[in-house]
């Protein structure tokens, strides 16, 4: 007997607005994505996606200095992606919020369903840049 077929899930329904009206409200969430627009930082909240993790730990996994990865490290504890957890003098670093666990994922997705583009494209490291600095 043959397999009756499924239909895909019904997308969510967004709001028409995602954004927020204000202009400083755009560029927070702008700037939300700019804390992950480093490769170090992404590889750092990797790291720590299914478990928290010392410094010295995050330091031998991306292979940087110590003062490197502790720049790192604090650049996303300031914009909520990772806390840390003091025992002594060790910190133990984890993710702030399940969902940001989402996002890394959801972002790797995208990213492989879209690697043939991402590859091409020339404007996010060269022209994006010099454009935004002309505005």
């Amino acid at each position: 007997m043959a397999q009756p077929v499924m239909s895909p899930p019904a997308p969510a329904v967004l709001p028409a607005v995602l954004l927020p009206a204000a202009a400083d409200g755009v560029e927070m969430v702008a700037k939300f994505f700019r804390a992950l627009g480093d490769g170090t930082r992404l590889r750092l909240l990797e790291f720590l996606l299914h478990s928290e993790h010392t410094v010295t730990e995050c330091v031998e996994h991306v292979g940087l200095s110590q003062g490197r990865v502790s720049s790192h490290l604090a650049c996303l504890a300031d914009c909520g992606y990772v806390q840390a957890r003091r025992q002594g003098r060790r910190a133990f670093y984890q993710l702030s919020d399940p969902r940001v666990a989402q996002l890394v994922l959801l972002a790797h997705a995208l990213a492989a369903d879209n690697a043939r583009a991402l590859v091409s494209c020339m404007r996010i490291d060269g022209t994006c840049a010099a454009e935004e600095a002309a505005s």
